[in-house]
């Protein structure tokens, strides 16, 4: 099965990501952008779920071996999750920050010394979120494999992260896929097409100009 395209052509149809040109949605970050990505709404569709489930499962393969799945919260654990259940995995996920009581834990579940780790992300956009929760597991005295994600925005900057981590990565789909069955299928126009693609080449100047 081609996963690229038929992941991406879920997505889009249970609008978990929302191609918006002439209304832009505003990221937490403050930015613009013309696109937003949800995997969240995945969950509650059936198919879709098993769709990324099984893929996922099959990209794992390209990683080499490893012990136990780790999701990075919060949006990685549900995915994660069901991936290890599939896999018969036993199962653990990464808080972006230390509890403030109790054990006071940023790894919960038991990951074993010695246990290779594969991580699961829903979304990468500049890799942050990975990058850290990665290094919490290195400093736990953890080995990661790489980090699998549903689908991914491009970004050099991601790349450049992931390669300073010296930490592979793979996706189920990515924005030049969903772009190009989106334009294929009618979802946007052409001139839709091109504030898209001026978007993804430097999204902080396509903001910037929106402000305007």
């Amino acid at each position: 099965m081609n996963y690229v395209t038929e992941v991406a052509k879920k997505l889009l149809e249970i609008k978990a990501i929302k191609l918006s040109p002439q209304a832009p949605f505003t990221w937490a970050s403050g930015l613009q952008s013309p696109i937003y990505c949800d995997n969240r709404i995945s969950l509650s569709h059936v198919e879709t779920r098993d769709l990324i489930k099984e893929g996922l499962a099959q990209l794992s393969s390209e990683l080499g071996n490893f012990d136990i799945i780790a999701g990075v919260a919060t949006a990685g654990i549900a995915h994660g999750a069901l991936l290890a259940d599939y896999m018969h995995k036993p199962f653990a996920y990464v808080r972006a920050q230390a509890k403030g009581h109790g054990r006071q834990n940023q790894i919960e579940g038991e990951i074993k010394p010695g246990q290779k780790v594969l991580v699961i992300e829903d979304l990468i956009s500049t890799g942050g979120s990975s990058v850290a929760a990665i290094n919490v597991l290195k400093e736990a005295g953890h080995e990661v494999v790489g980090v699998l994600a549903i689908f991914t925005y491009g970004f050099d900057i991601a790349k450049e992260n992931f390669a300073a981590a010296e930490i592979k990565f793979q996706t189920l789909t990515d924005y030049d896929s969903l772009i190009m069955f989106a334009q294929k299928e009618d979802y946007v126009s052409n001139a839709e097409l091109t504030t898209l693609t001026e978007w993804n080449k430097d999204p902080k100047a396509w903001s910037d100009n929106q402000s305007k």
